[in-house]
């Protein structure tokens, strides 16, 4: 299948989403030591830790069979992204929400393949609380999911779904 002109910028930003993802976390594990962390601001730390399990450690305590279920369910998503860019027309804001998706998982796959968990280094907290770690890859699927529920939307309002005015 040849990618079409006008989705290759799409293409370029998942894999720009996957270098910035592989390029910090190759940083956190050459300048931080595992567990280390650094406090940036009073909420604030960078540090390394390691996730064996997904989004908030789902999985995490599952006991090992969890790295190849999700090693495989990433490029099971992956391969199913990469098919919904090279289908869309132009490059839609939908598009783009697959495309910064694809580069994340992309980068969590390669972190469980190479390191058995996922490298998370940024830590928010307030006090003794902490928001579960994250990084670079977790930002992309984020945006990108802010991209897909504002494209749904539009595309809800565009369609005139929004009106309240009742059926006859």
């Amino acid at each position: 299948m040849a990618i079409k002109r006008t989705n290759l910028w799409v293409y370029l930003l998942a894999v720009t989403v996957l270098t910035a993802d592989i390029a910090t976390k190759a940083a956190i594990v050459a300048w931080i030591p595992l567990y280390g962390s650094h406090e940036i601001t009073p909420w604030f730390n960078i540090g390394h830790w390691l996730n064996p399990g997904a989004a908030f450690s789902f999985l995490a305590q599952a006991g090992g069979w969890q790295r190849s279920f999700l090693v495989a369910l990433g490029i099971a998503a992956s391969a199913f992204l990469t098919w919904l860019i090279a289908r869309e027309k132009t490059a839609t804001p939908e598009a783009v929400g697959y495309a910064a998706i694809l580069g994340g998982a992309l980068g969590n796959v390669i972190d469980r393949v190479r390191h058995g968990a996922v490298v998370d280094w940024l830590d928010f907290h307030w006090g003794d609380w902490h928001w579960p770690a994250f990084n670079a890859a977790d930002i992309g699927i984020t945006l990108g999911a802010g991209f897909l529920l504002i494209a749904a939307f539009r595309g809800h309002e565009r369609n005139g779904a929004d009106s309240h005015t009742p059926a006859r």
